[in-house]
């Protein structure tokens, strides 16, 4: 249980400095901090030169069609939203119930419901959009939802974190926990909050997205399969001008997984593809998506 009585040594007071003030952000109107983040994000943009050059290069790699300057609007429309969702960070950690519902609306949730109406453990595949903790944000208000994390060095902020995703009925899974305490929390009921598309190093296997072999995570069907569950799919979208934020949920995935596992970890990433085409400046495209090659291939980062 997080007790802030614990973190009061000086070595803290930045880190409470900095919690402090998204707090203070979070009271503003959302427009007036998309605004903000519009213009951090742009300046961000220009100084951070490397993560620049990755997102340059994915949207290249992923979209060959687009013009270098379609691909250069997307990348810095990209960095703007990441500030923005940064700055609004501390609505999604302490905006009451009655503020997010006005903010966050939702498409496709009775996929989500008639799912739960029928008994089935669920799986939500959710990319890396950049507002995608919003997402599982009020669905866990309703039942309780796992979503996995990664542990930092900085206790006061591991605590921060778990404390405020779970505030509402978020249950946080480290990523190094035994899988079968997840699995468990599974077939319990839990639905699962599961992001895979991120480069797997030497535990994926390679198969396209966007037609680059990548390594990916093929955990999808296994926890399908172990967990006798249905997936689907879930993005979030941030709405223009600070408006909000829309949930959008497909319907479970038909005939799957397949027992392939090869084929069903490609088929996860063309619904993931898909998702991503519906608003690809959202998209978190300043993570090495390909750092991962195939034997005999080169780099495709600077």
């Amino acid at each position: 249980m997080f007790t802030p009585g614990d973190y009061l040594h000086p070595r803290y007071w930045l880190s409470w400095l900095g919690f402090g003030l998204l707090r203070l952000i979070s009271l503003l109107p959302l427009p007036v901090i998309a605004m903000l983040g519009t213009g951090l994000g742009s300046l961000v943009f220009i100084l951070m030169k490397s993560r620049r050059n990755i997102a340059l290069q994915n949207l290249a790699i992923c979209f060959p069609d687009k013009s270098d300057q379609q691909i250069y609007a997307t990348a810095k429309r990209c960095f703007q939203l990441i500030a923005t969702t940064t700055l609004s960070m501390g609505i999604n950690w302490w905006a009451s119930p009655a503020r997010l519902q006005r903010l966050v609306s939702y498409e496709g949730k009775s996929h989500y419901e008639e799912a739960i109406a029928q008994g089935h453990n669920i799986i939500l595949l959710a990319p890396h959009a950049i507002a995608l903790e919003m997402g599982a944000l009020l669905l866990s208000r309703e039942r309780s939802m796992i979503t996995m994390y990664q542990h930092t060095r900085k206790k006061l902020l591991n605590d921060i974190v778990k404390d405020r995703r779970g505030r509402f009925g978020g249950i946080l899974v480290e990523r190094r926990e035994p899988l079968r305490s997840l699995l468990k929390l599974i077939r319990s009921g839990n639905p699962f909050y599961y992001l895979p598309d991120q480069d797997a190093g030497d535990k994926g296997v390679f198969v396209p997205f966007f037609g680059t072999e990548a390594s990916t995570y093929p955990m999808l069907s296994k926890f399908a399969k172990i967990g006798n569950a249905v997936v689907l799919p879930i993005y979030t979208h941030i709405l223009p001008n600070g408006a909000g934020w829309r949930v959008v949920i497909d319907k479970p995935l038909e005939h799957y997984p397949s027992g392939d596992e090869t084929v069903d970890t490609r088929r996860m990433n063309e619904v993931i593809e898909a998702m991503i085409k519906t608003a690809p400046e959202q998209y978190f495209w300043v993570h090495k998506r390909f750092k991962t090659r195939p034997a005999g291939s080169d780099s495709v980062y600077d």
